[in-house]
């Protein structure tokens, strides 16, 4: 499958660049090389790769910088980012420019690069469909299987990467849609692993979210809450848009996690927002939370974790007024998380105009 692929390299370290080159030409491939960003730019002009292969930590032009040029005018461009274990909030960014795979230097197994060449290509040959990082934990054959049970003995083994990684795929901290905000806060423990926000607005208006606790899980936290999130954005993409219901969902979250072998029951949240009618649906997977709004206070009691299969969680439905909600999880250990949703039109009824500040000051 790599043999006539035509496989561009940008990396500074001449070694590594020279060992990459000599495996790819080994497998049949056509090896270009760079020595920085720029001149990866230049070669890119030259004629288009099948693959790009880089680093984070390059001179001249930084591989962020790269890797965000490349994403901007080169979007078509599978990219493999090959990283130090000290550039995991790197890394991360990088995925979120949508970086189909990364490896950590040094690599002990050669074939993790083949394998990861593979499931980018094999992907490219149905432009359908869609894949990152994450989205290839949901990929089952032999060629894949390697490099995933070294991903995810990596993240097993080196809980400080894990959690670099989970805290660089957050996403902003917010979002408008329409009349719409939403944002959150979080303050979490750097001795622990961390909570993980995902969300999504939709075309028609609805906001699709949730909160996992992965220190819940244990070793195989990180793990389990990479793989919920690629089968949270899969199932938002092929499913949200006919249906709303968040219990099918959760069932389909489930059944992936089953099916993966390696997923273990994780704490967590789940929710859907509807700004059309202001309607707010959450379910509770083991951790328990505030919904506070104008009207007062709600208890949402902690159901059974996700993945632990031993009963189905309750639904909450509310009726938001329009100055919002706060939604705040409690009892999570060492981190604190709220997320706000409010009508914009509802933020600047409660601004006090400057002149007015100006006469209540003392």
């Amino acid at each position: 499958m790599l043999e006539g692929k035509d496989i561009l390299i940008v990396e500074d370290d001449p070694v590594f660049r020279r060992m990459i080159t000599g495996f790819l030409l080994s497998q049949g491939c056509e090896v270009r090389e760079a020595e920085d960003g720029l001149q990866g730019l230049r070669a890119l002009r030259d004629g288009i790769p099948d693959v790009l292969l880089c680093d984070l930590a390059m001179p001249v032009l930084t591989g962020m910088e790269f890797v965000e040029e490349v994403s901007l005018h080169y979007p078509m461009i599978p990219v493999i980012v090959i990283s130090g274990t000290g550039e995991m909030a790197d890394v991360a960014a990088a995925l979120r420019h949508g970086v189909k795979d990364f490896l950590v230097k040094p690599l002990d197994n050669i074939m993790v690069l083949k394998a990861a060449l593979m499931s980018v290509l094999k992907a490219q040959e149905n432009t359908t469909e869609y894949t990152d990082f994450s989205s290839q934990l949901l990929q089952h054959d032999s060629a894949v299987d390697e490099e995933l049970q070294w991903h995810i003995n990596e993240l097993e083994s080196h809980p400080e990467i894990a959690r670099e990684l989970l805290v660089g795929l957050m996403p902003d901290t917010l979002s408008r849609q329409g009349d719409w905000q939403m944002s959150y806060c979080v303050l979490q423990s750097a001795d622990v692993q961390p909570v993980l926000l995902d969300y999504t607005w939709l075309m028609d208006g609805r906001l699709a979210f949730y909160l996992l606790d992965a220190e819940s899980g244990g070793r195989q936290g990180a793990a389990t809450v990479l793989l919920i999130r690629a089968l949270f954005n899969d199932y938002l993409r092929k499913r949200m848009a006919s249906e709303n219901d968040i219990s099918s969902m959760l069932q389909t979250i489930e059944n992936g996690m089953k099916q993966s072998g390696y997923a273990v029951p994780i704490k967590g949240l789940f929710g859907i927002f509807d700004a059309c009618d202001r309607s707010l649906v959450v379910v509770s997977t083991g951790s328990e939370a505030m919904l506070r709004t104008s009207d007062g206070e709600m208890i949402i009691p902690a159901g059974a974790s996700l993945g632990d299969g031993a009963r189905k969680n309750l639904t909450s439905s509310y009726v938001l007024p329009h100055s919002g909600a706060r939604l705040s999880l409690s009892k999570i250990g060492a981190a604190n998380f709220s997320i706000t949703i409010q009508r914009l039109d509802a933020m600047k009824e409660h601004e006090i105009h400057p002149a007015v500040k100006a006469k209540t000051k003392v």
